[in-house]
Formats: structure tokens, C-alpha cells, sequence
């Protein structure tokens, strides 16, 4: 069977109510059910519901709908599904790409009278990407000189760090903090450039935290809430570029439950008055790897973004969808993935795929490729972090990009050719009539040698090509 995508749309509406929550689904192979999209439907208005899958066996599929409220009646319009085969399917990512990741460069060559050089010797080197792919790390990174020096070599633009910045490390006991470990960590990669998500300022899951947070009252946890809040935040201002603010406040309701259920909101509020600098984060798991997960589809991601913004003072903040895209040992549903994409980035807000691993599985490397070339593609999607840390011995059981002697994976062969193939190749030319050099290059860094025959002129630039404007970057310089 030829291997294809099928893009599913449909239209829902319920006859009453608020919103409920739908789904559709086929029937595997295995003759049990699997969710391919889920979403709110609601009384006086259709929505759209989108997803799909890929087919694993060939026979006719099935496509049917499911409403979680019996008490509505429920309809389905305008239902469309869209098949690719798998060259169409990477020729739209590769289209996407080149629009959303590329520019035409010029670089326009004058003398000091503003006169056109032709002929200038120009070598062209791409030192950063624009777009961040990084690893997620742990404290044993300070231990293993080895482990840090892989980490530079790779060439990873950002990391975070796996636990060592989550209040039960750096405050296990009530009242003595220990940032000992963390700051260590920060030091090492902003003495190296790369940049750091902040992960996680508070989390809404009971069980992750303290033990003596749970016997406070309501006010005592606010107000120890908020001196956290105040504490980690202050302390790396201006050097973390993005806060997981409250982790995983869909699944859970930790604060809400305790404090009211705006306290989500008024922590973005505060996080943003103490680092208004950083871009804030939700990050929620099963949104991007599950659609059966009911509680985390987009259309509530959605909402529960609205609900951070409604907070007084929060109306125009900046609050970036995070996704954990945890991906189980099964095909990821890809179709459903760009979906989600497709949703989330209708907000303008941006998009991180922020704990990225697949479950050990012996396609392991072919899902991970197929999940980062498909974000990559992406427009909404500005970077993404690979869920890697390593400890020594201990023998792969998740997703590991090399072995104890720090040698590559086969997952690490996929994340170093996707790397290398998303950079720009070093140029090298001479400058026209006009004196114009003109090439296709990702958006980033880029370090410019330029040399004059004539004038025996030579120049080095630095330039950074951010540009989201589709048409041609101009780049005058004067030799």
C-alpha cells in the first residue's frame, strides 16, 4: 500500500448548552478505536474540527463522530477528507520552508562616491539560525566536561533544564533556597551564548509541589506563591527569554483550587511586571501527541489562553503556546499534528514544541523526523527542544542522542542531519556589474568577508537576517 496522509475537516454544532466536547475517530487495524481530532462544538455556531491520520492497513476506513454530552443532539456538516501521497506531503513542507525560513539575500557593493564594484571577492559564513533547536539538560552537565563540550559542538542554539529551576529543587525545605546548581548552569550557558527557557516557575500538578505548600491557607499560598514568583524570576531577569509560567494548568488545578480560579492569570501578571522582557509560556501535554486527551485539545488550549488574558492587565500580553510533545511508541497522527499548528498560530502568539521526545520504539528515528521537519515547516512554530538529558549508565530507556562515550545515536544522526540541512552552506563569489552577490539563505547570523582587487579594500561584517517579509533582504555596504 502506497503510504498516505489524510487530512480530515468537518463542521460541528450542538443544540444547547456551552461547549462540549467532540471527537472523531476511525478503526485501527486492531479493531479498536483511535481519536483523530477532538474539539468544542457549540449551540448557534458551527466550528471547525480538524485532524487525521495515516492509513496502517488497506482497507476502507471508517471515519466517525463522537459528542461526550448525551443530552444534546449533535451535527456534523461539510465533513472533507483530503488525501496526499508522501511526496506531495514533504514537497508542501519543503514549499513551506522556503517561504517561511529562506530569504533572497542581496548584497549591494558601493565605493565612497556610492559607485557600484564589480568583482568584490565575497565569502559568506552562517554562524546562528534564527530558528532555535535546542537540548534539554540536567545538573550532571556540570559534572562531565566531556558532556558540556558535546553540547557546544552540536551547535544548539537554546536549552532548558530538565528540573534543576523547579521550586522543589531549588526550595525543598520551606524558607531555605539553594539556586547553587541552577546558577551554575545558567553561568555556563550564557558565558556560551545559548539561549535559556525557564522552565518551570510554578506547576499546577498537586503532586509536584512541597509537601508544605498543601497545608497553607489559602492567603499564606498566595503570598508564597508570589515571593517564588519574585525569587526565581528576579534573580535571571533580562538573561531568560521565555518562563513556563504555570505548568500544565489544564490536566490540573492545584492554585486555582486553593487560591480562585484566576489565579493562573494573575501569576502571568506578576511574572510579566518582574521580567517584562521575557516572552511568558503555557505548556500543556497531549495538545500536539494526543487527540484522544479530551482535556487538552486546542480549542480549550485556546480558551485557557482567552482565561490568562482576561486577567486584568493581561489583555495585550505576549503568551506563547507551549507544546511538551511527548509522542508515544505509535506513528505519530501528522495530519493532526499540522492541525494543531494550523489552530494554535490562528492567535498570532508563538508556538514552541518545549520537551520534545518519542518513546523508545524501533522506528523511534523515523517519528522524530517526521514530527521536527513538520514544525519546522511550520510558520507558527519558533523553536523547539529536543527532551535529551543525559546521566551517565543509563543505557537509553527513553530518547537519547549518544551513548556513555558520547557518541552519536541513530537518533542523534537524525537531529545532526536535520541541523545541518536547515543551515545555510558557506558561499563564496564575486560581486556583478551592479555589484550586487545574491543567494538564498536561511534567516540568521551571518559573518560577511568582503575583498576589493581594485582598492585592495578588505571588510568583515556581521549581519542578521530576521527579516519575516517574504520579498528579497537588500544589504548595502560601502567597500
Amino acid at each position: 500500500m502506497q503510504f498516505t496522509y489524510r487530512l480530515l475537516v468537518a463542521w460541528v454544532r450542538v443544540s444547547e448548552g456551552s461547549e462540549t466536547t467532540v471527537s472523531a475517530a476511525i478503526i485501527t487495524k486492531e479493531n479498536t478505536k483511535r481519536i483523530i481530532a477532538s474539539g468544542n462544538a457549540y449551540p448557534g455556531c458551527w466550528t471547525m474540527l480538524k485532524g487525521g491520520f495515516q492509513p496502517e492497513f488497506p482497507l476502507q476506513t471508517e471515519v466517525y463522530f463522537v459528542c461526550y454530552n448525551k443530552t444534546v443532539d449533535f451535527w456534523v456538516d461539510n465533513v472533507s477528507l483530503k488525501e496526499f501521497n508522501k511526496t506531495e506531503w514533504l514537497e508542501h513542507q519543503q514549499r513551506a520552508i522556503a517561504q517561511v525560513r529562506k530569504r533572497k539575500i542581496v548584497l549591494e557593493m558601493r565605493d565612497k562616491l556610492g559607485k557600484p564594484i564589480q568583482g568584490v571577492k565575497v565569502n559568506i559564513k552562517f554562524t546562528k539560525p534564527f530558528f532555535h533547536i535546542g537540548c534539554a539538560v540536567t545538573e550532571t552537565l556540570m559534572q562531565y566536561k566531556k558532556y558540556q563540550e558535546w553540547f557546544l559542538k552540536k551547535g544548539f542554539t537554546a536549552t532548558v533544564f530538565t528540573n534543576q529551576m523547579k521550586w522543589y529543587w531549588t526550595e525543598s525545605r520551606r524558607g531555605i533556597e539553594n539556586y547553587t546548581t541552577p546558577d551554575a548552569m545558567f553561568q555556563f550557558f550564557k558565558s556560551n551564548g545559548i539561549e535559556i527557557r525557564g522552565h518551570t516557575v510554578l506547576w499546577d500538578k498537586p503532586k509536584m509541589n512541597q509537601y508544605w505548600l498543601h497545608d497553607m491557607t489559602p492567603k499564606e499560598l498566595l503570598a508564597t506563591a508570589v515571593r517564588r514568583i519574585a525569587s526565581v524570576m528576579a534573580r535571571y531577569s533580562n538573561d531568560i527569554f521565555e518562563w513556563d509560567v504555570v505548568n500544565e494548568n489544564m490536566h490540573f488545578n492545584f492554585y486555582e483550587e486553593k487560591i480562585g480560579p484566576q489565579a493562573s492569570g494573575m501569576f502571568y501578571h506578576i511574572a510579566h511586571v518582574i521580567d517584562p522582557n521575557a516572552t511568558l509560556y503555557l505548556n500543556e501535554f497531549n495538545t500536539l501527541e494526543t487527540p484522544g486527551d479530551v482535556y487538552a485539545c486546542p480549542h480549550k488550549y485556546i480558551n485557557n489562553w482567552r482565561g490568562i488574558r482576561s486577567y486584568p492587565g493581561n489583555e495585550n500580553l505576549t503568551v506563547g503556546f507551549g507544546l511538551q510533545a511527548h509522542f508515544k511508541p505509535i506513528r505519530p497522527l501528522m495530519p493532526y499534528v499540522r492541525a494543531v499548528f494550523d489552530y494554535l498560530s490562528e492567535t498570532k502568539m508563538p508556538i514552541w514544541l518545549t520537551e520534545m521526545d518519542v518513546e523508545i520504539n524501533p522506528n523511534q528515528a523515523v517519528y522524530l523526523e517526521e514530527i521536527m521537519r513538520e514544525a519546522f515547516s511550520h510558520p507558527g512554530v519558533e523553536g523547539m527542544i529536543v527532551w535529551a538529558a543525559w546521566r551517565p549508565g543509563m543505557n537509553c530507556t527513553g530518547l537519547c542522542l549518544m551513548d556513555d562515550n558520547f557518541n552519536n545515536t541513530p537518533i542523534g544522526d537524525v537531529v545532526d542531519k536535520l541541523m545541518a540541512e536547515w543551515r545555510t552552506p558557506e558561499q563564496n563569489g564575486k560581486t556583478d556589474s551592479r555589484g550586487l552577490y545574491k543567494f538564498h539563505g536561511f534567516l540568521g547570523d551571518y559573518t560577511l568577508t568582503l575583498f576589493d582587487p581594485h582598492s585592495l579594500n578588505k571588510v568583515t561584517r556581521q549581519i542578521k537576517i530576521t527579516n519575516k517579509d517574504p520579498n528579497p533582504v537588500l544589504i548595502p555596504i560601502s567597500i
